[in-house]
């Protein structure tokens, strides 16, 4: 029996979530739902799902384009129907940029729901598929003993491979990318949470606690870092390469 096809709800209106999830629930999906574009990011942060029923005004300062970069961030693979009752050709453009499967207005009734949900499961499954092309030379990141391979999402510290959560290794990639400059709080959380915070000390606080589980699985000595290094009253820079 092949597991069910995992869907997530964005969507401020709770009304507009429980339709949903009813009907992709009865059409035999595994869905969970989101209030707000936080509470998205949250849920997708350390897992997956299949596919992704987005609303594009979400009412907050994380709306449906900020999620869907997230997504397209941590998760290439996951299909994203956006649904919105503001059909403008502004927004839909900005979604197709972003690489979305599908795109509905409200209300949206079931059978087109069930329908945009298969077709854009089988875009995914069409780009996930091999390709007769060449196979294009792995895209990998190295700064000193640190080896990120970008396509399979991990890394190599000395050899020695390192198990990091999708917000970690999109921060240590995020560094080494930029190991010419130190990169400020908010842009740090912009990559790690799919958003910009409106205040330095929120974004301060927010970016510590991602520094503190990194350094905890790479750094020999976390107290006393010699990878990811705080420039005080600036940010975060990785210290200059050297191999081990």
């Amino acid at each position: 029996m092949s597991a069910p096809i995992r869907a997530l709800i964005v969507d401020d209106d709770a009304g507009v979530r429980f339709t949903l999830s009813e009907t992709l629930q009865r059409a035999g999906y595994e869905v969970a739902a989101a209030a707000s574009g936080e509470a998205a990011l949250d849920l997708l942060r350390d897992r997956p799902f299949d596919l992704a029923i987005l609303d594009l005004n979400l009412g907050t300062r994380v709306d449906g384009l900020r999620v869907l970069e997230g997504i397209r961030w941590r998760w290439p693979q996951m299909a994203v129907v956006i649904l919105t009752a503001h059909g403008s050709l502004e927004s839909a453009m900005a979604a197709i940029r972003e690489g979305v499967d599908g795109y509905l207005l409200k209300p949206a009734e079931p059978n087109e729901l069930l329908a945009a949900a298969r077709e854009a499961l089988a875009r995914r499954l069409l780009r996930a598929a091999p390709s007769s092309e060449p196979q294009r030379p792995a895209r990998v990141l190295r700064h000193g003993p640190l080896l990120l391979d970008l396509d399979k999402r991990q890394l190599e510290c000395a050899g020695r491979a390192v198990d990091l959560a999708p917000a970690e290794f999109s921060l240590l990639a995020c560094l080494i990318e930029n190991a010419h400059r130190t990169v400020p709080p908010k842009e740090l959380v912009r990559v790690v949470q799919g958003y910009e915070p409106d205040y330095q000390h929120e974004a301060r606080q927010i970016v510590k606690w991602y520094i503190h589980r990194l350094r905890a699985k790479i750094e020999p000595a976390p107290t006393h870092p010699r990878f990811i290094l705080n420039v005080r009253g600036v940010g975060y820079t990785i210290a200059p390469a050297s191999e081990e």
